[in-house]
């Protein structure tokens, strides 16, 4: 029985050491997650036992701790400082910089407090105080004077002074700098995810000089605060040993005073460490790589230097009276370096030599590729040379900055990524004159005369100004250059006056507009779609590839482009088509339909001020007519007329027209839906301006207002 009762008490012995190794190996694990899943915790609890440590007495194991962990941060700060290759890579040191200070004076606080209550302060700070003094308290008054000085006077006001002037010239190059980036985006050299990350990095690097500007100061306040600690413990030292420990004065001015200067040093070390890491990283803004391979690559980079340094230390080590063996040891050293770096540049020379002449074969061999002939951008901007300071930022050209403003505004309106447009000087153009190409065929020409504005007449100018007569590029209305000493008569006036970079830019932006079909690739709709799968999958996902390929949904979106609708609500567009194509997979038939789901947005559009149409109608008659006319074609359904008859329809709305083009109305035509698209790709040539509707695109709540009406009379049969 006894023995049964030891068997199970053994059993349940190894249980219980089981289940407690299990425990602590849970507990581990739970604290493991805990500090992982929250990487801030262990800086919180630094923060909050800095300023626990200011209220409550330390003892002396846990301050030499604390002293021995302050002195390994700042070395690594130190460290880090000098191997980091851009500022950005240690962007959170003027935080740490605060925190840090905060810790070093909460340990002088603590030392303090120990020295004046017990006359000791721990391992450390006693270590300190006699290694350093070599037993001679005026040695080691000296040396914490100077380690002070060096750390106020040198370090920290020079740091202050290079995070001041860095800061103000990094804010003043703010602007230029986002301009580059702009700049190699609208050139194609970079994508947008890159183009965000740089101006990010702008922005950061500006933050970072700011908040060294003020972080400086601390280094600068806790200087000042390391001398007065130090007084104050000295002079209360002395009072507490001879008042309250019954010291005699030389024994209260020897412990106190060598308690105080360890204490110092111990602190016033980190101190000027971290004050050396400050000035290292507001000093790095020129700096390819880590301090130490730039300072020796700078350093060697001229040989002679090395050579003529190497002499005159040899001729010092000769002069009588002068140390021979240390001057003539470092003449060898120096002369030694430039040896070998003298070698090692010819061999770095030679195989720069044959790693040229490989990418020199290869480029030759690229450039015999016809394949490198084929390259078509997708849109170019062309100019003369007199034009170059629109685009250059350092003379001031802004054109680049609006080009990408313009690329974001057509994609806003039009619901189409622009490509980047490649700009280059033409010298086969004229100095002032710019042309514009999509495919590598000219759509856009203009020229600008330099130094001057463009002025136009709104209507009800109040004087008119002289100038040289022009025509507007983008819209063709009859304009003025004048020079910039008529501006602001002619702003007075009445006129609308224009800078240079607006009129190009403007005639660009026209250009993309009325050409955004021949814009809009296969690989282009292939990135909307991606693109609206986030938001909208289920319609992608039932649209294409099931009912129609990506090259039919582009047909369709280039058809509405065509006709000036805009496909940014590309959600409803993709329904529309996704609804027709189960009906009828018929590239008219899918268009039209889209256009009735976007009557909303094509009334909005055509609509005035006081939310009327204005539209040209046809007579009822010539509709029949032109109805019965309607032929099905492999392209679609086509109006079948007599090309003479052709030319009198034309003729007729001819005037119409013009007559609401003069009177600012956006020309429209109204039928019926049965010859809406026929009547369209018959008119698209003559009057691509003009507004083809149908009477199911009127949207309730809209009027129509009747300019006029094309009617057929009884002698004529335009029918075939």
């Amino acid at each position: 029985m006894s023995g049964t009762f030891l068997a199970y008490l053994i059993i349940d012995q190894g249980n219980l050491k089981r289940e407690n190794k299990l425990t602590a190996l849970l507990a581990k694990l739970r604290l493991s997650k805990l500090v992982s899943t929250n990487r801030d915790l262990p800086i919180t609890i630094l923060v909050v036992g800095v300023i626990v440590m200011m209220m409550i007495p330390l003892p002396s194991f846990l301050l030499d701790i604390f002293l021995a962990a302050m002195i390994s941060l700042a070395l690594v700060i130190l460290m880090v400082s000098m191997y980091i290759k851009s500022i950005l890579d240690f962007s959170v040191f003027p935080g740490m910089l605060l925190v840090i200070t905060l810790f070093r004076l909460s340990l002088n606080v603590a030392s303090t407090r120990l020295i004046l209550s017990s006359g000791s302060a721990g391992n450390v700070i006693e270590a300190f105080g006699t290694f350093v003094t070599a037993g001679n308290i005026v040695v080691g008054v000296i040396v914490f004077i100077i380690l002070v000085v060096i750390q106020f006077v040198v370090i920290t006001k020079g740091a202050g002074r290079i995070a001041e002037v860095a800061a103000r010239f990094t804010l003043d190059s703010m602007p230029g700098k986002q301009m580059a980036v702009d700049a190699d985006l609208n050139s194609g050299l970079i994508d947008e995810q890159e183009a965000k990350e740089r101006r990010s990095d702008i922005s950061r690097e500006a933050d970072f000089y700011g908040a060294m500007d003020g972080a400086s100061k601390f280094v600068r306040g806790d200087a000042v605060a390391g001398i007065v600690i130090t007084l104050i413990n000295i002079v209360g030292g002395f009072i507490v040993g001879m008042v309250m420990l019954d010291l005699s004065f030389v024994e209260a001015l020897t412990r106190f005073t060598r308690l105080t200067i360890g204490d110092g040093l111990v602190t016033q070390t980190p101190a000027l460490m971290i004050s050396t890491a400050s000035g290292l990283m507001v000093s790095r803004a020129a700096s390819k790589a880590n301090l130490g391979t730039d300072i020796v690559g700078q350093l060697t980079q001229n040989v002679k230097a090395l050579y003529i340094g190497a002499v005159v230390m040899a001729i010092l080590g000769i002069i009588p009276g002068m140390p021979t063996i240390p001057f003539l040891v470092l003449a060898v050293g120096v002369a030694g370096l430039a040896f070998f770096t003298t070698r090692k540049t010819k061999e770095d020379n030679k195989a720069q030599q044959a790693e040229q002449k490989q990418q020199a074969a290869q480029g030759e061999e690229d450039e015999d590729k016809i394949e490198n002939y084929l390259q078509v951008d997708q849109m170019e901007l062309e100019i003369g040379y007199a034009l170059i300071p629109l685009v250059d930022a350092n003379q001031g050209g802004d054109l680049l900055e609006r080009i990408t403003m313009l690329r974001r505004q057509v994609a806003g309106e039009m619901g189409i990524v622009v490509p980047p447009i490649r700009i280059r000087d033409n010298i086969q153009l004229k100095p002032s004159e710019y042309g514009i190409k999509i495919k590598g065929i000219d759509v856009g020409r203009g020229e600008l005369m330099t130094g001057c504005y463009l002025a136009m007449d709104p209507g009800g100018v109040s004087q008119k100004i002289s100038g040289v007569d022009t025509v507007e590029p983008a819209f063709g209305l009859p304009a003025i250059w004048i020079t910039e000493s008529q501006k602001e008569a002619a702003e007075i006036a009445g006129y609308t006056v224009v800078e240079l970079p607006a009129v190009l830019a403007t005639h660009l932006t026209e250009i993309i507009k009325n050409n955004s079909q021949d814009i809009l690739t296969r690989e282009d709709v292939k990135g909307l779609l991606e693109h609206l799968k986030s938001t909208n999958g289920t319609v992608v996902e039932e649209l294409s590839p099931a009912l129609l390929s990506v090259g039919e949904v582009q047909k369709i979106l280039k058809n509405l482009l065509s006709e000036k609708i805009a496909i940014r609500d590309l959600g409803t567009v993709l329904e529309a088509m996704a609804d027709a194509a189960r009906v009828l997979k018929a590239e008219h038939y899918i268009t039209e339909q889209c256009r009735t789901a976007l009557a909303r947005q094509i009334c909005r559009n055509l609509k005035d001020m006081e939310g009327k149409i204005s539209v040209i109608t046809l007579e009822p008659k010539l509709e029949q007519i032109l109805e019965a006319s309607v032929q099905s074609t492999e392209r679609g359904p086509r109006l079948v007329i007599r090309p003479d008859m052709v030319g009198a329809l034309i003729q007729k709305l001819t005037p119409m027209i013009e007559t609401m083009v003069a009177s600012n109305l956006q020309p429209a035509l109204i039928c019926s839906p049965n010859i809406r698209y026929p009547l369209r790709k018959l008119l698209e040539g003559p009057f691509s301006n003009v507004h083809i509707l149908a009477y199911n695109e009127i949207i309730p709540g809209i009027n129509l207002k009747t300019i006029g009406t094309v009617v057929i009379h009884e002698n004529e049969n335009i029918s075939s």
